[in-house]
């Protein structure tokens, strides 16, 4: 389960399932258009609910010089 996510606002759920969107539905930093990132869901099991999105490296959106490295 996401450590974020306990129970679905909606239907009171507490199991999730993580998904991901295939590369057509990718997001892409205004800056750096031609590098994009899968976008992950968290879904409540129960009633299909979004209850997170995300992208597990926002880093990869940015051009390289501007990218951190201290972590």
């Amino acid at each position: 389960m996401d450590k974020y996510v306990r129970i679905c606002p909606y239907c009171g759920g507490t199991e999730t399932i993580e998904v991901y969107q295939t590369y057509y539905g990718a997001v892409a930093s205004v800056e750096n258009k031609l590098h994009g990132a899968d976008l992950y869901h968290t879904v409540c099991r129960k009633c299909g609910s979004v209850l997170r999105s995300y992208v597990k490296d926002p880093e990869k959106l940015l051009k390289k010089k501007d990218r951190r490295t201290d972590y």
